[in-house]
């Protein structure tokens, strides 16, 4: 490793990326094929025996072990909290300089291989995606690289998780500049191809070259049912919605429960009776999902207490209902009790489901003739554009996974209505809606994620001298002389701020000196109009700006004077951020 930084600080900044780029996706594409196989070895340990025609009580006991397994490790081995996916990677790029701690290169993949190979009903790909980034945050922290090259990175290594899991490259491409990078520019694209298809190339190596969802033949498009795609569009904008809004209220009451264990509890015991009823939502879904594309709905009934319903039409839609909202819930319920997991698969899986059962409705109504799988399979793509509000990602990433390019029209109709459809409800993504709320939400436009990534904590200037309240004129005199400032915070011995003193306001009597015994320093001092938090985003620093005129703003933290933040050093901090963010 050390020949390596050697060799490597001989190179430029282009060339050094190319190498780096590489190495990403080549890392992240080994990554990727161990975490596979270890979630499906795990889940072939615990569920090959079972019989299809049986329901088996393992499942209420499963989902509790494989969470407990990921906290103890988290919270009692390295002792440290374990990221939640995409929007972890999102809150290091806007406060974390793009620095992810080297455990979770590791950690993210332990922990959602138990919460997956024991039923958690949730994905790979988000903490696979931590996990891209976090290596991406590695190189960057191993080879010294500025702020914009540590974000390309996180970027690079994101699009190559996409590329590896899926063997989707131009998708995971997408996905990066889509989703994760809030500044793209011609420099990277070359970078980002290379991570992409380097990353694949390893998948291909382990995991064959065959489609994720290898689909052999798909019904033609007819131009006289967009009408249905585009209703498809609006049901699975709807469905979103409904996932979004529910995840959020579930996580919001697991919050409210005290203790790690009572949370795993709850919401093991909740998992574990929806899995024994409806088996299809034990881990990624991968296999229901497959079916499905087919027409077929066999696997929601197999080793459920519904068996011998499963060729009646009205229990099958039914049973297509029901296992929508439940999927919602046993998502949401996987992470609430602790578990580590993403959101793409449980998407995938629910967007599968949502089509069948919107053309099965079609069908048995008489409306018209629709193709059960063309509908399953584009409904992936208008679920994951609602859910994760990336409706271009989605477009390419069901056409590369089910080589359904023939669809690519009402791939692109069916994202496009649900993605408006959701965003009328709920303005955020599941992967936004926090960062959102904490005001923490970064965004392609440069300028606000500049703001956003710049802190208050680190522009406080300390610089100026303090006088007492009870201190008479006199004494602040002696510190004029002392000080290169103009003003002066008034603070008790308890650090209190009372307000500031400022030359220009005690101009008039500072030049006699018969009155530096008569005026007490609370007698001279003014409370600003306008204050500032440590915590407080920077963005509402330069309204107060702008709206005051001052050039100077005290910083108070519970009523504490903390020190001063100056209109000219954030502008100084904005414009090299800015500089260091956007330079080719």
């Amino acid at each position: 490793m050390n020949r390596l930084k050697r060799f490597i600080k001989k190179l430029s900044v282009k060339q050094t990326t190319y190498i780096v780029s590489v190495l990403i996706g080549f890392s992240v594409g080994i990554a990727a094929m161990v975490i596979k196989k270890a979630v499906h070895l795990t889940q072939w340990i615990l569920t090959s025996d079972f019989v299809p025609n049986w329901s088996n009580y393992l499942y209420l006991l499963y989902p509790t072990v494989g969470i407990l397994i990921a906290l103890i490790y988290s919270n009692y081995i390295i002792k440290k909290k374990v990221g939640h996916g995409i929007p972890a990677v999102l809150y290091s790029i806007a406060r974390n300089h793009g620095i992810i701690p080297k455990h979770n290169i590791f950690s993210s993949m332990f922990t959602s291989t138990m919460t997956v190979g024991f039923g958690g009903s949730v994905g790979l790909e988000g903490p696979m995606v931590y996990t891209g980034s976090a290596i991406g945050s590695y190189f960057g922290q191993l080879f010294k690289s500025n702020y914009r090259q540590v974000v390309f990175y996180l970027g690079f290594g994101s699009a190559a998780v996409m590329a590896a899991i899926f063997k989707a490259p131009i998708a995971g491409i997408v996905f990066a500049l889509e989703v994760i990078m809030i500044d793209f520019s011609m420099s990277a694209l070359l970078p980002l191809l290379l991570a992409s298809v380097t990353a694949v190339m390893t998948s291909y190596v382990f995991m064959g070259q065959g489609a994720v969802y290898a689909i052999d033949e798909v019904d033609p498009f007819l131009v006289n049912q967009v009408v249905w795609y585009a209703l498809l569009g609006v049901f699975t904008g709807l469905v979103s919605t409904v996932f979004t809004k529910l995840y959020i209220g579930i996580e919001s009451q697991f919050v409210k429960i005290k203790g790690w264990y009572w949370r795993l509890l709850i919401g093991g015991s909740l998992l574990g009776g929806l899995i024994f009823l409806f088996p299809s939502l034990y881990g990624e879904g991968y296999e229901s999902i497959n079916t499905a594309l087919h027409g077929d709905t066999s696997a929601l009934f197999e080793k459920s207490i519904f068996y011998n319903f499963r060729e009646d039409i009205w229990v099958i839609i039914a049973m297509l209902g029901f296992i929508l909202i439940t999927k919602i819930i046993a998502t949401s319920v996987t992470f609430g009790a602790g578990g580590i997991g993403g959101i793409f698969a449980p998407a995938l899986f629910l967007g599968t489901y949502s089509g069948l059962l919107f053309s099965k409705l079609v069908n048995v109504a008489g409306f018209e003739k629709v193709s059960e799988r063309n509908f399953a399979l584009v409904g992936m793509t208008g679920i994951i554009s609602g859910i994760i509000h990336a409706p271009l990602t989605a477009i390419f990433l069901i056409a590369e996974i089910t080589t359904g390019y023939e669809l690519f029209v009402p791939l692109m109709i069916v994202s496009g209505v649900s993605y408006a459809t959701t965003r009328i409800f709920v303005p955020h993504s599941v992967y936004t809606h926090q960062l959102a709320s904490r005001g923490e939400l970064i965004s392609h436009d440069k300028d606000k994620t500049v703001m956003l990534m710049l802190s208050v904590t680190n522009l406080i200037e300390n610089d100026f001298k303090t006088v007492r309240p009870r201190q008479k004129l006199r004494e602040l005199i002696k510190l004029v002389s002392e000080s290169s400032r103009n003003v002066f915070p008034v603070v008790d011995d308890e650090g209190i701020f009372y307000g500031v003193i400022t030359l220009d306001e005690i101009r008039h009597i500072m030049f006699k000196p018969e009155l530096y015994d008569k005026y007490n320093m609370e007698d001279l001092l003014f409370m600003p109009v306008a204050q500032v938090e440590p915590d407080e985003s920077m963005e509402e620093v330069a309204l107060k700006f702008n709206n005051t005129g001052y050039y100077n703003m005290p910083v108070v933290k519970n009523s504490k004077y903390v020190g001063f933040v100056s209109r000219a050093n954030v502008f100084s901090a904005y414009r090299k951020l800015l500089k260091d963010f956007s330079s080719e």
